[in-house]
């Protein structure tokens, strides 16, 4: 049975609610969100309708408002109307999904589903957004229709940004309505599905409490220190930057301790989590209040003092004093080391090796989560693939913990593991006696798990419709240098992979974009997809590249670098052949010039975009200044005043501004509807930017290279030196910027020209060259990219 969701309706408007109803307007829903009315409201105010949605609507305005932002556009918060369950709850009955997101109490959920009940049309799906109470225990007293359609929908905080959606079914579930909630949540929600059974904490954060739970307690044995375990188990280990205690913080300490304390008293039969406790240093903050990030202060405390950077300083709390110091620069060996190395797994192995108590942590944390993951199949999940990918998408996570298994050695693991006195599963040791050696292996370009009932290697479901560059690994590349890799990835499709530092585009970058589009328009190939399965995209243009020519004054070789960057995009848009970008994360500078040029891009939803040049005092010198000028005259139309579209345009350049979504990006004129299209799950980006590929090869023609580009001249650039005028006078920008800004407005008006005109392409470009070459002999463009790179932080002077 086909199903089609238009209309959703959202129970509850705190921060999981609002997060959720502005998350499904992402996708274009129709949303109704209801809270209750104010309690104790006055007389007056009974029958006044912003008075009772007052909760409802303060709520949606802190979800607009929120940073990072809830919506990928502030409009589509027009997709959301509000009500209270009095007055309005009679609407859910237009609802396709109504989920439920009230406090978590089983009385308070039970009596909203009773209401469902009544005004739900049959048929209608519902689900709750528990993070731990038994989904069967909601449905006592429903009709078999309810209890069919429905089911646990657990997002994690927040719904936009992480990507976990546990599915969590009852044993009276229809199976089309488990497939369906699996794949809308992969395909139009963007998120990485796990269908998870009805077991305390479901799969995430049992294990993730687990994990959390034991470095509490392993901190104490080893004599660590919180910034030293925070620094230990945070990027060095392939997690997230607030590492174990900063994240408690982050969560909140009474939210971290109701879950080690649930699935303590929910799991009796599970002998690890009778082991798991409240450590005293935690029970002491939670005694006085100190909850975290939401109280201003919990394993650390944010001062109003500034050290000599600025910045504020914040003090760590002593597990043993119980008061709050200064925190101690982290210093072991073992960290240094990891520091030199890229590779993850080769990071996990040298943390294995090493013999200071940093790499000591390292060690017994995760050899604890190896038996405590093992032990917990079949109980919480029938595949182990199921808890990596929770793992990953609801902690953040690079790896889950079968595949930090596979990093060590699966044997390795378990004879650590037993000396430590950590029981291994049966299924694993019986596993390593049938001769496998992993629990992943890649086989014929998909990714293969060890299943455990049959005993043998299958495909991971879903991932047939994804590309993960890394299953080509084991294939000879088309072309590789040390920057770039080429894939064939079928069908008569390539795709370029960047591989230097950050995506970085330097030389070999430069000259792999021109080699893959030769051998592709050479060879029986279809067309090239640009893209990567890296956090970012790029990160723009190889900084230190310009830094080196500009500062030793050699202006041939940066005019012959700045020229192979321009012919390179315009080789994008220019080829016998499709090419077609896929982008996630950064797309910052000349990743930016280059999208612009190709001819689509399938951006993920969380694509930042943005042409950012002017942050180290440059201008965009990829064929971005030229071609924002392009679009400038493609949007002109008979009887146009034409400045106002000019003006737009060169605000974005001079203000440096990022879309923090593809959906923003087409506001800003990065992006075009008529070519660029999102994708709201990332693994589906290069595997969509192929299927673009194959649709436009068919009936591709060869473009030419436009002389018909409108410019304004000198009444344009009158225009653009009085709107950078108003940003220096409303302290927008610095004197530096505004010189920058006329170097801009000098590109996109086509010089001094003495009316409108049409220029060519490459007109524009040698404007562009000119005037990023003249910027780099500026004393305070070359202090803004020292600065940079020094920091990584822009330096406004």
């Amino acid at each position: 049975m086909s199903r089609r969701i238009t209309k959703a309706a959202v129970l509850g408007s705190g921060v999981m609610g609002s997060g959720i109803a502005c998350h499904l307007a992402n996708i274009g829903l129709e949303v109704l969100m209801l809270d209750i009315v104010p309690r104790d409201l006055p007389e007056k105010d009974q029958n006044n309708p912003k008075a009772r949605n007052a909760i409802v609507n303060g709520a949606l305005q802190a979800a607009i408002k929120s940073k990072p932002a809830a919506l990928y556009d502030k409009s589509f918060a027009s997709r959301i109307t509000t009500g209270n369950f009095d007055d309005d709850f009679d609407k859910i009955k237009e609802a396709d999904w109504i989920i439920e997101v009230v406090i978590e109490r089983l009385d308070i959920k039970k009596q909203v589903f009773e209401k469902v009940e009544q005004y739900r049309k049959k048929g209608s799906l519902v689900t709750s957004n528990t993070s731990g109470i038994p989904i069967h225990l909601m449905t006592d007293g429903r009709s078999d229709d309810f209890k069919q359609h429905f089911c646990g929908t657990h997002f994690f905080n927040p719904p936009r940004y992480l990507r976990l959606l546990e599915i969590i079914p009852t044993k009276d579930t229809k199976q089309e309505v488990i497939d369906f909630f699996m794949h809308f949540g992969d395909v139009f929600l963007g998120k990485q599905t796990v269908l998870c059974k009805d077991t305390p904490a479901f799969i995430g954060n049992r294990i993730g409490v687990y994990a959390m739970g034991k470095i509490y307690q392993l901190t104490r044995e080893i004599g660590l220190t919180i910034e030293e375990v925070d620094k230990l188990t945070g990027p060095a280990i392939g997690r997230p930057k607030s590492g174990t205690f900063r994240l408690g913080d982050l969560v909140g300490l009474d939210t971290a301790g109701m879950v080690i304390q649930g699935i303590k008293q929910n799991c009796p039969d599970d002998p690890q989590a009778q082991q798991l406790t409240v450590p005293d240093f935690m029970q002491f903050l939670l005694d006085n209040k100190f909850l975290g990030n939401k109280t201003g202060q919990g394993f650390y405390k944010k001062t109003k003092e500034k050290d000599e950077k600025g910045r504020s300083v914040i003090l760590a709390l002593n597990l043993e004093t119980k008061e709050y110091v200064p925190q101690k620069k982290v210093d072991f060996p073992s960290l240094k080391q990891a520091k030199q190395i890229d590779d993850l797994p080769r990071r996990i192995k040298m943390f294995f090796e090493a013999e200071d108590k940093g790499a000591e942590l390292v060690r017994r944390s995760l050899v604890g989560l190896f038996s405590y993951a093992s032990n917990r199949i079949p109980e919480i999940a029938d595949h182990l693939f199921s808890i990596d990918d929770a793992l990953r998408a609801g902690f953040g996570w690079e790896v889950g913990p079968f595949e930090y298994w596979d990093a060590v050695g699966i044997e390795k693991g378990i004879e650590l593991a037993e000396k430590q006195g950590e029981p291994i599963a049966a299924w694993v040791k019986e596993m390593v006696a049938a001769g496998h050696s992993s629990f992943y292996k890649t086989e014929g370009g998909q990714r293969k798990y060890y299943d455990i009932p049959s005993k043998s290697y299958k495909t991971i479901p879903g991932t047939e419709e994804f590309i993960i560059l890394d299953t080509y690994r084991d294939k000879a590349p088309v072309m590789k240098n040390s920057e770039v890799v080429l894939h064939d990835i079928g069908d008569g499709v390539l795709c370029l992979e960047f591989t230097s530092m950050h995506n970085s585009i330097g030389e070999g970058v430069l000259r792999g974009v021109n080699e893959a589009i030769q051998i592709a328009e050479e060879g029986d190939w279809k067309g090239l997809v640009i893209g990567n399965n890296a956090n970012n995209f790029t990160v723009g243009a190889n900084l230190m590249l310009i830094a080196m020519f500009a500062y030793q004054q050699e202006f041939d070789e940066l005019n012959m670098a700045v020229n192979l960057f321009q012919q390179t995009s315009m080789r994008c848009r220019y080829s016998s052949i499709p090419v077609v970008a896929a982008t996630q994360g950064y797309t910052f500078g000349g990743g930016c010039e280059f999208i612009m040029h190709c001819d689509a891009s399938m951006s993920a939803a969380e694509s930042y975009i943005g042409l950012v040049e002017v942050g180290v005092g440059l201008i965009p010198g990829g064929a971005g200044t030229k071609e924002f000028a392009v679009r400038a005259s493609d949007s002109f139309h008979t009887g146009d005043v034409k400045i106002p579209t000019l003006i737009e345009k060169f605000k974005t350049i001079a203000l440096a501004s990022v879309a923090t979504s593809a959906h923003e990006a087409f506001g800003h004129g990065y992006l075009l509807p008529s070519k660029d299209e999102v994708v709201v799950n990332t693994n589906r980006n290069i595997a969509e930017a192929k299927k673009k590929v194959l649709e436009l090869a068919d009936n591709y023609i060869q473009p030419i290279q436009r002389d018909d580009v409108h410019v304004l001249g000198r009444g344009g650039l009158a225009a653009l030196y009085a709107a950078a005028n108003e940003l220096f006078l409303g302290n927008f920008a610095s004197e530096h910027d505004i010189k920058i800004a006329h170097k801009v407005a000098w590109v996109l008006c086509g010089g001094d020209l003495t009316g409108e005109q049409k220029v060519s392409e490459q007109y524009l470009l040698d404007l562009e060259r000119e005037a990023f070459l003249s910027l780099c002999g500026e004393k305070k463009t070359l202090e803004r990219i020292q600065h940079m790179l020094q920091t990584n932080k822009p330096l406004r002077n």
